[in-house]
Formats: C-alpha cells, structure tokens, sequence
C-alpha cells in the first residue's frame, strides 16, 4: 500500500513541475560579483527615476525580451523592483511567467525609459549652462 498519492506526471516529459527538483542544485550557484551587484543597484535607482518620470504619462511598467522564451515580458513598477530586490538577495531571478492579457501602450522599453529620462535631464540643465558663460 503506497502512503503518497500517485504522481499523474510520471516519467512525462511536459510535466509542469519537472524542474522543481532542479530548484536545490541552483542553491549552490555562485552569488553575484560585485559587478553585477553594483548593476542591480544601479538598474534600481534608475528604475525609481523612470517611475518617477514615466508615472504620471500613465506607463505603467517596462517590458523586456526574455531571453529564455524570446517573448516580450511586461513588468509593472513594483514587480520589476521585487525582482531585481530577489536577484540582489539570492543571487539568482525569480522564476517568471508572461503577464495575463497586458495593454502593451502602458509599457516602454529600459531603452525608452533611459531616453526618456535623460531628455527631461538634458532640457532641465539645458538653461544652466547658458548662465554660466562669461
């Protein structure tokens, strides 16, 4: 008499759940160098600064090409920061899925969103230099 419940997945090769056992040997991948640390870091900050610019325009997140699936993945501003918080505690992404039904206008690109920031810093300073000429 079997104690468990039998597994409907056995030895199929789409079981949903086949990568779960994988989940402990990830525990000994390295963790981040300092690098790619400081990159996280940075990728936080920035992502405050585009929020902060990008908000009241209504975007509502970024949307990045995963480079597993090669489909676009849109993150709202909370969802991208809790992930790149998880990356700088574990070393490692969080396991992701495609958003449900997203309204693609509401998103930018990092490359639009660091565009975007750096115009509103060009046209800001843009009257400051003038001023300091002789």
């Amino acid at each position: 008499m079997q104690d468990e419940p039998i597994d409907p997945f056995n030895g199929d090769p789409t079981d949903p759940a086949a990568g779960l056992d994988d989940l402990a040997d990830d525990a000994d991948e390295e963790p981040l160098t300092e690098a790619e640390r400081q990159d996280v870091l940075e990728d936080l900050s920035d992502l405050e600064i585009y929020q902060a610019l990008l908000s009241p325009t209504g975007i509502r997140g970024l949307v990045i090409e995963c480079e597993d699936c090669h489909e676009p993945h849109y993150f709202d501003w909370d969802l991208l920061r809790g992930n790149l918080r998880h990356l700088l505690s574990s070393g490692r992404p969080r396991v992701h899925e495609p958003a449900y039904d997203p309204d693609p206008d509401h998103y930018v690109t990092w490359e639009y969103a660091r565009g975007y920031a750096d115009g509103v810093h060009d046209t800001l300073t843009e009257g400051t230099d003038d001023e300091s000429a002789p």
